[in-house]
């Protein structure tokens, strides 16, 4: 499984979307196109340190604004 698909079940299980109705691709944002606000961001980071086993700075998780930067942040952080 990739790091999207991963992430994908993570916040269609978290906010509950029909993943037949929203598409969720590397370019899909966080606000804009999910639906997300800041206490969505930090419970979903929750998630993805538990899902990849790794520790996330705030620092980064405030530079999140699309599914691509969680992916570069979790590739980075497993190294």
């Amino acid at each position: 499984m990739t790091t999207l698909e991963k992430l994908q079940l993570i916040v269609w299980e978290k906010c509950n979307f029909d993943f037949e109705i929203v598409e969720m691709t590397e370019e899909a944002h966080l606000n804009k196109d999910l639906g997300l606000d800041s206490l969505d961001v930090v419970e979903l980071c929750m998630e993805v340190e538990r899902e990849f086993d790794i520790q996330i700075s705030d620092v980064e998780v405030e530079s999140w604004q699309t599914i691509e930067d969680i992916i570069k942040t979790v590739e980075k952080t497993k190294l």
